[in-house]
């Protein structure tokens, strides 16, 4: 089989090193007992060999019609568990028919978008383990305080437990990024819903972060805060400071404003 060329604009960078990828593969523990996982973006199946190896119930898909043409003789025994398409477009819970894990090395240009999309579908994604840009797999593991932690920091925490597991250097890829990658691994927690409004929790922590260094009083400004709430000392700090029960207690004072 002739190899696929990793392309440009779909920010591939082929992993080459069998002794990472066993890493990688090793590291998806069937958290939940979910026995299902869908591999995104496999490339040329380096760490899909791995997946086989571990023998789990497992699905690929790429958006890159070379990649399929290659993975289809490359596993002819997958049959239509080898989806030509787009994670990020369409809906995967018909198709998984469950709960499943995500595993992949994630292309640096869509990494955010892709963790997005686990968020829309965080009751099925027990497990996500992934290699993607070190600066991006550090900042979804922050903890609060730090000055990497972020929107994607409080709202994957607030569902799934994180571990930063190994750095991954440059010269292991084809062609090498520019950057270092980062391995971590998120399992979901015991919370099914948020003790308050999920979806002014989201806009809140977006708010709150769309302008880092000012307080959270000033972030927060044209959420229509009650003169009463302004008083509040939370609103003193800035929004790396809060942890995601914080987060809902804001989420809370927010919506009793409007009531009032």
């Amino acid at each position: 089989m002739e190899k696929v060329k990793p392309k440009k604009h779909l920010g591939q960078h082929f992993l080459k090193d069998l002794g990472i990828a066993e890493k990688i593969a090793k590291a998806v523990t069937g958290h939940q007992g979910v026995n299902k996982v869908l591999e995104i973006g496999p490339g040329m199946g380096v760490l899909t060999d791995f997946l086989l190896v571990e023998n789990w119930d497992l699905y690929l898909v790429d958006i890159d019609k070379e990649s399929i043409a290659y993975l289809q003789q490359k596993y002819p025994h997958l049959g239509d568990r080898i989806i030509d398409g787009d994670y990020l477009k369409e809906d995967f819970r018909p198709v998984m028919g469950g709960k499943y894990a995500v595993a992949g090395n994630f292309p640096y240009n869509i990494s955010t978008q892709i963790f997005f999309k686990v968020l829309q579908e965080k009751d099925q994604v027990t497990e996500v383990v992934c290699m993607l840009q070190k600066e991006v797999a550090e900042r979804i593991a922050s903890p609060k305080g730090n000055k990497d932690y972020g929107i994607l920091s409080v709202l994957l925490q607030a569902y799934y437990d994180i571990e930063y597991l190994f750095t991954v250097p440059p010269g292991v890829f084809n062609p090498p990024p520019k950057v270092n990658s980062g391995v971590i691994r998120l399992r979901r927690n015991q919370v099914e819903k948020l003790d308050c409004d999920e979806k002014l929790f989201f806009r809140t922590v977006k708010q709150g972060f769309s302008t880092r260094r000012k307080t959270l009083r000033n972030a927060l400004k044209s959420m229509g805060l009650s003169e009463e709430f302004k008083a509040d000392p939370i609103l003193d700090k800035r929004a790396e400071q809060l942890g995601v029960e914080d987060f809902i207690y804001l989420t809370h004072k927010i919506k009793s404003s409007w009531n009032q």
